[in-house]
């Protein structure tokens, strides 16, 4: 077995997150409240998370905060190239960088519902000249991540990748 792939056999795991919010000496009920609060998770990390001044306006909601929405593109971002990159060092090629700009579109789903409706991820590797991968096998690559990304095994959003590539 390899030691960044893990076989499940009927195993289970469990992942936190602690979520803190204060009211301070906000009315609350007029709807006059901050929605800065504090995301803390496993190893210390904390995070400075809000509302989106999108969904509700400044002061009551702190644009240096990262939003749900936010957070909901970046873990599928992030989930795909943790594949991605375990999958390059399978085959022998080396990424030397890695970066993706993705977005997610928030809009009203079948139901009327506001849902994140789709994730278009739009990564870029840049491999090193050792052992180049062909723009078939850098697709193959992004489309086997995509299979085993445990978070987009787990959202009904419409995900789409669209990757590009250079050699160092």
């Amino acid at each position: 077995m390899a030691w960044c792939a893990r076989e499940w056999e009927g195993e289970v795991s469990h992942y936190s997150a602690a979520v803190s919010w204060d009211r301070g000496d906000a009315p609350f009920v007029d709807k006059r409240y901050s929605r800065a609060h504090i995301w803390h998770f496993d190893g210390g990390a904390v995070v400075r998370a809000s509302s989106s001044p999108e969904a509700v306006p400044v002061p009551y909601s702190d644009p240096s905060g990262v939003d749900p929405e936010e957070a909901f593109v970046a873990a599928l971002a992030s989930c795909h190239m943790l594949w991605f990159l375990s999958i390059a060092a399978k085959n022998g090629f080396c990424v030397q960088a890695y970066r993706d700009n993705a977005v997610g579109t928030l809009a009203a789903n079948s139901r009327g519902k506001l849902c994140m409706t789709g994730v278009n991820l739009r990564p870029h590797a840049v491999f090193t000249s050792a052992k180049v991968p062909s723009p078939e096998a850098v697709d193959a690559m992004h489309e086997e991540a995509h299979q085993e990304c445990y978070l987009a095994n787990s959202v009904v959003t419409r995900l789409t990748t669209t990757p590009t590539f250079a050699i160092a």
